[in-house]
């Protein structure tokens, strides 16, 4: 996305360039990137005189076919025309793109069929195909494109073929693809061919929703995959024991359906508050939150103890895992007139929300929406389009809705209201993405269906006895639950008063009136934060959410709220108060005050109006910062200032432990601040080894802390290294690496500096506007801090002497031999081991099933959504490395 002023420029250029007729070229144009920025018009065929090798058009208002004469464009290695309106057929001239690497047409308005010469495109890398519509045609076969890595072709509306006809359209030889959504919902018939289980490298495999049949036989899965997602099709039998036995958890669905399943009790309403974490009251009924339990992710299946739950499918695309949640929050810049309003529940794919042991009969059934995700704070953001269907007891109430169009405008609250036959006790509500409106606007992951709440209610008088029920277990009941309160009612006593004892000694002595703090009481907290509610949740730290809130006298704060019951929580509220409330420094965050009454403990801190680092850098296209480079660098050099206090200025010398992008603040002006004492130390010459748990995040600890527990003040160095470089790349460290041989981003980096290509890894979204001499030798700053042996990492007053100038920076020499076994990644390759090892950490499979999980079988009627969710544990094969499978989803 273009900054303001250069959006300025670009609007008018585009002006000129489409309105001219011709009249204005720019031959020497290699790079033509005009994504995101709400233009209209055509392409003019006069672009073909030019000499582009980038194009990128996606997320506009763009019309009109695509002009033939692009065919000589011979020298164009990237296209894409993502979320446009342009019309007629995706054309046949493609093929003449041979440099081609990236093609991207999402939702771009072209009709099929995809010509079969795309396949003589060799050099692609990435292509991305959706949303076509037209006549009926053969799909084209693509096992010879071998190059390709990332596959996404769903949404085809027109085409039939059976996936294991000869030649295959995929197959074992394409060696390299990664990510394969290929054919979801693509009219494929036919079985699975084996030679898709031999594609040694696939991640991602998705095919979905066609019409494949048959049995999945003599499945050995590739080591890497990932997700694979066989939703919506026609296969039979079980799933094969080499699935189950890949991973040491595996967890079933069992809906609560089958004959076998007795009611307890009928009800006659439900009322959720979907995507929020606390109860929320409107018009005297009372919403229960659907995300109390921290439920989130893509792939998720819940019940509630009342009888109903939800069940989400699919996978956003975006290999973000902020965005891979399926809980959302409104953006802390806007607001919307009920709180009801102010949490969504969102799915990549399908949605459904059910209830059981209903009475039967007719009901009320009032669906709450409200677009808190599609906003307009930017111009490009408009074009975001939400457009899914509604189905009710499986009979489609609504489709190609879109909240923002019915509502008239985002944030804005909409009641649809709807009648529904419950027999049998079940109801079922469902919201299915089917690939229409945007995908990419105003970023990746900004689709599919979206609720706020759900209330249910009858339209006949209820009964008000339970059915069958006996008098006699009512009695043992009801006396049995009295004398159980008595029992607990004596023993929360004892324990309220004993815990009293406990926090009291735990304080005892801690100075709460210092100098540099003022005191709260938990009223006037409350009231600033307007009872802790989760519209003003801004962040959530090491032991607590964090709250913005507003004094009386109109200060903004921050309040860390932590857990009284916790051993940590008390060991981080007295660190971060013992420790932050001695310091002052431009470069750490302010502590106000702290409050500790009844079962709370608060920290109140300044508020921070640009949240963190890495929310600026790695967060939802709406919070991201356009970071200039003076920006960035003034960035580094605060932080090192602050570390450098810490280290060797301050009376108290304090080791943080936990520098990362969560942890770096930035105020109005973008001066970064240092926050989240809790896991602080004070740094003792004489005691470096720690024998008690290792403390920190994976992908910044120190090696020889996270091995052997040996920490100084270089572990800070350490992280700082590694924050460094993802200011200067704009990647995740533990996230990024530009291929498999990779581990991370410091990996890359070491290669780069090697090879004396350092400039690479600069930030491609800052483009050439950056200098050169001052990145290079940030980076080289950022790989001397990350030395593998602390003792040869430079201290932070020497950081911010080379940063500022006033210190050479000492060339690297990098050692060949020892970057494959560095010990800067073996903490990041055990932990991804240990990971995978761990029966917490299973293959997740949401699949409607019996006792025996068949496939094509639902254990009532068809598409029911599964129910209760069981762990069920799996020994792995003999001699055989469990697989990295964390989703694997057979609904039908």
């Amino acid at each position: 996305m273009l900054g303001k002023k250069k959006r300025e420029r670009a609007f008018a250029f585009f002006d000129v360039v489409l309105k001219a007729e011709g009249k204005v070229s720019i031959y020497r144009l290699m790079v033509g990137d005009f994504a995101c920025n709400n233009l209209s018009g055509s392409i003019p065929p006069e672009w073909a005189t030019m000499q582009l090798e980038y194009m990128r058009l996606s997320s506009n208002r763009l019309r009109g076919n695509l002009p033939v004469e692009l065919a000589k464009l011979k020298n164009l290695t990237d296209f894409r025309i993502n979320d446009n309106n342009f019309t007629g057929s995706i054309p046949d001239f493609i093929y003449n793109w041979k440099k081609l690497t990236r093609l991207e047409m999402q939702a771009s308005g072209l009709e099929g069929p995809i010509p079969s010469s795309i396949s003589a495109l060799e050099n692609l890398l990435t292509l991305i195909i959706s949303d076509i519509n037209g006549p009926n045609q053969p799909f084209p076969d693509l096992w010879s494109m071998t190059t390709i890595r990332r596959m996404y072709i769903f949404y085809l509306y027109y085409y039939t073929k059976s996936l294991g006809c000869s030649p295959l359209i995929i197959g074992s030889n394409m060696a390299d693809l990664g990510n394969c959504s290929i054919l979801k919902r693509c009219n494929i018939v036919g079985q699975i061919p084996q030679e898709i289980w031999q594609m040694s490298k696939l991640r991602v495999l998705d095919l979905s929703f066609n019409s494949l049949s048959g049995q999945l036989v003599k499945v050995t899965l590739p080591f890497d995959l990932r997700f694979l997602y066989l939703t919506g099709n026609n296969l039979s039998g079980n799933i094969p024991a080499s699935i189950l036995q890949t991973r040491l958890a595996v967890r079933r669905g069992v809906i609560p359906c089958t004959s076998d399943f007795k009611c307890q009790k009928y009800w006659h309403s439900m009322y959720i508050n979907c995507g929020g974490g606390i109860d929320v009251k409107m018009n005297g009924t009372m919403y229960i939150g659907d995300a109390k339990s921290g439920l989130g992710g893509a792939a998720t299946l819940y019940q509630n103890n009342d009888n109903w739950g939800f069940s989400s499918t699919g996978d956003f695309r975006d290999d973000n895992d902020e965005l891979n949640a399926a809980s959302r929050y409104l953006n802390q810049s806007a607001s919307v007139s009920n709180q009801l309003y102010a949490t969504a529940r969102l799915s990549p794919l399908s949605l459904t929300y059910y209830r059981y042991c209903l009475e039967d009969g007719s009901y009320k059934v009032r669906l709450h929406f409200a677009e808190i995700q599609i906003t307009n704070e930017t111009r490009y953001g408009t074009l975001g389009r939400r457009i899914f269907n509604i189905y009710i007891q499986d009979e489609l109430v609504e489709e190609n809705f879109n909240i923002e169009a019915e509502a008239g405008g985002i944030l804005t609250p909409l009641t649809k209201h709807y009648n529904a036959n419950v027999t049998k006790g079940e109801l079922e509500i469902r919201f299915y993405w089917a690939g229409k409106g945007t995908q990419t606007t105003p970023s990746p992951g900004v689709h599919g269906p979206l609720i706020s709440a759900i209330s249910v209610d009858p339209n006949f008088k209820p009964q008000q006895t339970e059915r069958k029920a006996k008098t006699l277990p009512i009695i043992v009941g009801v006396v049995g639950s009295f004398l159980i309160f008595i029992v607990f009612s004596v023993l929360c006593w004892r324990y309220y008063f004993k815990a009293k004892s406990e926090r009291e000694e735990d304080f005892k002595g801690l100075d709460l009136q210092s100098p540099q703090t003022v005191s709260f009481t938990l009223k006037q907290i409350k009231a600033a934060t307007n009872n802790f509610d989760s519209v003003n949740k801004i962040g959530e730290g090491g032991f607590g959410p964090v709250y913005k809130g507003e004094l009386a006298d109109g200060t903004i704060i921050a309040v860390k709220q932590l857990s009284s019951k916790s051993s940590q929580g008390k060991r981080e509220f007295l660190n971060e108060m013992g420790m932050i409330s001695c310091l002052q420094h431009p470069n750490l965050v302010n502590l106000y005050s702290c409050c500790i009454e009844g079962n709370q403990l608060l920290l109140v801190y300044e508020y921070m109006e640009n949240n963190s680092i890495s929310r600026a850098l790695f967060g939802p296209e709406y919070s991201r910062i356009n970071l200039e480079w003076p920006i960035r660098h003034k960035i580094c050099v605060g932080i090192a200032r602050g570390l450098a206090f810490l280290h060797e200025e301050s009376r108290l010398k304090i080791v943080h432990r936990d520098i990362k992008g969560t942890n770096i603040l930035l105020g109005r002006d973008l001066n970064p601040k240092i926050s989240d004492f809790g896991l602080a130390r004070l740094h003792e010459q004489d005691k470096t080894h720690i024998s008690t748990r290792i403390a920190g995040t994976i992908g910044y600890i120190a090696p020889e802390y996270a091995l052997w527990g040996y920490l100084t003040y270089k572990a800070d160095v350490y992280s700082y290294g590694i924050l460094s470089l993802e200011i200067v790349c704009g990647k995740h460290n533990t996230d990024y690496g530009p291929n498999n041989k990779y581990t991370c981003l410091l990996d890359w980096a070491c290669h780069l500096q090697q090879s004396g290509k350092l400039l690479e890894l600069v930030d491609y979204n800052l483009r050439s506007e950056y200098n050169k001499p001052e990145a290079e030798g940030m980076i080289k700053v950022a790989l001397l801090c990350t030395n593998a042996s602390p003792s040869s990492r430079p201290t932070m007053s020497e950081v911010v002497g080379m940063l500022e100038g006033t210190i050479a920076i000492p060339d690297i020499v990098p050692n060949s031999s020892s970057y494959s076994e560095d010990l800067r990644f073996k903490a990041i390759r055990d932990h991804r081991s240990s990971m995978y090892g761990k029966s917490s950490t299973g293959c997740q499979i949401d699949a409607n099933a019996n006792c025996k999980l068949q496939i094509a079988v639902y254990c009532c009627h068809a598409n029911v959504s599964p129910g209760v969710m069981e762990q069920q544990v799996f020994q792995p094969v003999q001699g055989v490395k469990p697989l990295s499978l964390t989703h694997l989803d057979v609904d039908c």
